[in-house]
C-alpha cells in the first residue's frame, strides 16, 4: 500500500473526512475561552487550542474504534470504518492514538503550569476512557460531554490560573447539550445497539428519549444563561436563536425515524454556534461603541 493510500486511511479512521466531531468539540472550548478571557483570548491561546480540538478529536475517534472493533462491523453505519474492515489493524489505532494525544500534550508546553497540567493529563484520561463506558454507564453521553467539555475549565486555567465556580457551570451546560445531541445519534443505531448490547442514553430511555433530550437543552441554555447573566443583549439573543434550534430539532426527532435523527445531530453545530456568535458579538458591540 502507498504512503497516500496509508494516510487517506489514517484520515478515514481519525474521521478528519466529518468534521462535525471538530465543531462539537470546538465550540464549548471556545465559549470558555471568551468567557475565561472575558472578550477576546490571546491568539496563540486561540491557536493552541483549536489545534489541540482537532488533535484531541482525531485520538479520540482512534481509540474509538479500537474499543468498538468488535461491534462496528454489526452496524449498518459503522460496518465500513477501516478497523471494521481490517484496513487498520488494532495496534495501529491505538499508536495513532497515543501520538495524536502526546502532540496536543505537547502543545501546552510553552504555558504549561501544574493546574494546567492536571486538568490536560485527566482530559486526556476522559477522552481515552470514554469509548469503554459504553460496555458499562447507561447514560455514557454524559461521560462524553464532560470529555468533549474539558477544553473549558484548561482555557481558565490558562488564561486565569485558576478554575472557578463558572467554569464547571459551563461544563455541566456542556454535559447536557452533549447528551441531548449524542442521544439524537444513538437513536440512529438504536436497532443495531440492541443486538450487540452497547448501552446509549437512547436505549436506557426508551420511550422517553425525545422528552430528556428537549430538557437537556432546556438545562444547556438555562446554565448558559445563568453563567452569562450580566452579559448584553447580544448573548442573550444568541442563547435565543440557540433555543429555535432546538425546537427545531425536536420537529425532527419526534417521530424518531433514523435519518431525521442524525439530520438533527448533524444541525448541532449551529446550537453551539449561536452561543459563541452571541459571545463575539459583545465585543464586535463594544468595539464599534
Amino acid at each position: 500500500m502507498t504512503l497516500r493510500a496509508r494516510l487517506l486511511l489514517y484520515a478515514r479512521l481519525t474521521r478528519l473526512n466529518k468534521p462535525i466531531g471538530i465543531l462539537l468539540l470546538a465550540w464549548p472550548t471556545l465559549w470558555g475561552l471568551w468567557f475565561a478571557a472575558d472578550g477576546v483570548p490571546p491568539l496563540s491561546l486561540l491557536v493552541t487550542f483549536v489545534v489541540g480540538v482537532i488533535l484531541m478529536r482525531s485520538a479520540g475517534c482512534a481509540i474509538n474504534d479500537y474499543a468498538d472493533r468488535h461491534f462496528d462491523g454489526h452496524v449498518e453505519r459503522t460496518r465500513n470504518r477501516p478497523l471494521a474492515t481490517g484496513e487498520i489493524k488494532p495496534q495501529e489505532a491505538v499508536i495513532v492514538a497515543l501520538v495524536l494525544t502526546l502532540l496536543a500534550l505537547l502543545l501546552i508546553v510553552p504555558i504549561l503550569t501544574p493546574l494546567l497540567a492536571g486538568l490536560a493529563i485527566l482530559a486526556a484520561f476522559l477522552a481515552a476512557s470514554y469509548p469503554f463506558t459504553k460496555r458499562f454507564l447507561a447514560i455514557p453521553q454524559a461521560y462524553l460531554g464532560i470529555a468533549f467539555g474539558f477544553g473549558i475549565p484548561m482555557a481558565y486555567a490558562a488564561i486565569q490560573g485558576t478554575v472557578p465556580a463558572e467554569a464547571w457551570l459551563l461544563l455541566l451546560a456542556n454535559m447536557f447539550w452533549s447528551i441531548a445531541y449524542d442521544t439524537e445519534y444513538a437513536m440512529v443505531d438504536r436497532a443495531d445497539d440492541l443486538k450487540i448490547g452497547i448501552r446509549t442514553a437512547a436505549i436506557t430511555l426508551g420511550r422517553f428519549d425525545v422528552a430528556a433530550i428537549m430538557c437537556c437543552y432546556a438545562a444547556t441554555l438555562g446554565l448558559l444563561a445563568w453563567v452569562g447573566r450580566d452579559l448584553g443583549t447580544a448573548y442573550f439573543a444568541g442563547l435565543t436563536i440557540a433555543a429555535g434550534i432546538a425546537v427545531y430539532h425536536y420537529t425532527l426527532i419526534r417521530q424518531r425515524d433514523p435519518a431525521r435523527c442524525f439530520k438533527a445531530f448533524l444541525h448541532n453545530t449551529w446550537f453551539g454556534a449561536a452561543v459563541f456568535v452571541g459571545l463575539v458579538s459583545l465585543d464586535l458591540g463594544m468595539a464599534g461603541a
